[in-house]
């Protein structure tokens, strides 16, 4: 393999490198619940679409908000979203902690090994759990729990709980009737 002519479109690279100074510096400085509305403005400022009560950390790492869509949802401290393709979240959805979201591998085919980028939606009511791997072209669908440390490499069904590396079904998740 020769790498030599290896060339990988950087679209947006301005916008690329303003966003990960901004990320790097102002967006993690803004603590808590009381810097919250200015990272909410940063984000949109940068094309981010953001539902009213959506929630990101101050540790969250996210590689091109112009390509993400949030409903009313939490991105959990120092999770990273590599939206090299577009990320959707769904409403009352949680990313825990030190999770990772990726939307792009390479082509194993080639010896060049171009880019493949494929879109993650994460489905309304879904519970990724700490430190999983969310990879590209995955859908989960609603209710899903993705267990702690799970990799999930192909879509889950609606209502189910996964686990391990490679991520496979557990259970079925049911709501109890709660009064």
């Amino acid at each position: 393999m020769n790498l030599s002519d290896y060339r990988e479109p950087k679209p947006h690279r301005l916008r690329r490198i303003l966003w990960a100074a901004v990320n790097a510096s102002l967006f993690r400085w803004l603590p808590g619940h009381i810097g919250w509305p200015l990272r909410k403005a940063l984000l949109r400022l940068f094309g981010a679409r953001l539902g009213r009560n959506s929630y990101v950390y101050a540790s969250c790492r996210i590689y091109a908000p112009w390509m993400l869509q949030m409903g009313r949802a939490l991105l959990g401290p120092r999770t990273e979203v590599y939206n090299r393709a577009f990320v959707t979240i769904g409403d009352d959805s949680v990313i825990s902690q030190g999770s990772f979201i990726c939307t792009a591998s390479h082509d194993i085919s080639s010896l060049m090994l171009p880019p493949v980028l494929s879109p993650v939606t994460i489905g309304n009511n879904v519970w990724v759990a700490a430190n999983a791997f969310i990879g590209p072209g995955v859908e989960l669908g609603e209710g899903v729990v993705v267990g702690a440390t799970a990799s999930v490499y192909r879509p889950i069904e609606p209502w189910t709980v996964v686990g391990g590396n490679p991520a496979r079904p557990i259970k079925k998740r049911v709501i109890k009737n709660e009064a």
